[in-house]
């Protein structure tokens, strides 16, 4: 698609690109939470703080809190017995809370209320005497906060259609499901009719696991892709719902790509493309959306639009450790 030219202040000619900017996109109420919890702790403590895992998974908000103090670790044995620590927004499993508590570490447990939801239902379903079928990405730390919460060979991972085909309970197994907050709503819906078919007394939960803002941000995607020639999707490559977001553009038939800052764009990219849709995944902040703004104001005349899918309020409050 040819695009128009606009004439610059020097006097060249520069081809009109429309950009599209989702809404909502970029931070969440968890991720705003998980940063503020860290800030807070970095404030009363001082540095350092301990990090178990990436507080989020942005490289920017990592490096950002590290120049504040932050130490980031992969698990609590690296942590000194005298330092506080925090515990990532993606949850953790019962284990690591257990151990903080043997060690007397001063812990903040940062995971996502959405998340920690998911952790209450799993406890209940157990205690009811159900195995719990749960869909989500293995080896993503959600997961395996999640399957942590309860005994080995108390909860079943489930990823595909293909999984739900494989498995080999029977009418007399009592079972529930449950998912990871981060999934594509269509793939979930998918999964879930497969297992709802298949063992027709499954028990699911009363609302939908996958969180107001994962939905929202494919939502929104929903909306720019078929009206754009190329979307792209600010997040990191281990972010689950960033990944979604690239996921449902080229579902709709759209070109998409992952990007974790402006300069991972390709100029050549933009070769024929008139219209551009731009989101950010869950734990992207909106200044690598104004940066990316920048960067492609350099190649092109941009006319921005807001195309808004819904309009997020909720604000998750501090740990009461922190609030006080």
């Amino acid at each position: 698609m040819n695009a128009p030219f606009h004439s610059s202040e020097s006097g060249d000619k520069l081809p009109v690109l429309k950009l599209l900017i989702a809404a909502p996109r970029g931070f969440c109420a968890g991720v705003d939470r998980a940063i503020e919890i860290v800030e807070k702790a970095l404030e009363r403590h001082g540095a350092p703080v301990f990090v178990r895992h990436e507080i989020v998974h942005n490289k920017y908000v990592v490096d950002e809190l590290k120049a504040k103090g932050a130490v980031f670790v992969e698990e609590l044995d690296e942590v000194p017995d005298d330092a506080p620590v925090v515990f990532s927004a993606h949850g953790v499993p019962k284990s690591v809370p257990a151990e903080a508590k043997r060690r007397k570490l001063r812990y903040v447990d940062a995971t996502c209320p959405l998340v920690s939801k998911v952790h209450r239902q799993a406890e209940r379903q157990i205690d009811k005497g159900r195995h719990i079928i749960f869909i989500g990405h293995a080896g993503h730390p959600e997961v395996v906060g999640t399957m942590g919460q309860v005994a080995p060979g108390q909860m079943t991972l489930v990823e595909t259609l293909e999984d739900v085909e494989r498995l080999d309970f029977t009418d007399k197994d009592e079972l529930s499901f449950l998912t990871q907050t981060t999934l594509s709503v269509e793939d979930t819906a998918q999964i879930v009719q497969a297992l709802e078919r298949r063992y027709p007394h499954i028990v699911g939960p009363k609302a939908e696991d996958i969180c107001y803002a994962t939905s929202n941000r494919q939502a929104a995607v929903k909306q720019i892709a078929p009206q754009s020639d190329l979307v792209l999707v600010i997040g990191a490559p281990n972010s689950s719902n960033s990944l979604r977001l690239v996921e449902v553009a080229e579902r709709l038939g759209t070109t998409a790509y992952l990007i974790q800052r402006a300069g991972d764009i390709d100029p050549a990219w933009l070769e024929g493309v008139g219209t551009l849709g731009l989101t950010a995944g869950a734990s992207a902040p909106e200044m690598l959306v104004r940066e990316v703004v920048a960067r492609l104001s350099e190649w092109r005349q941009i006319e921005e639009e807001t195309v808004t899918a819904a309009v997020e309020k909720i604000v998750f409050k501090l740990p009461r450790e922190l609030a006080e």
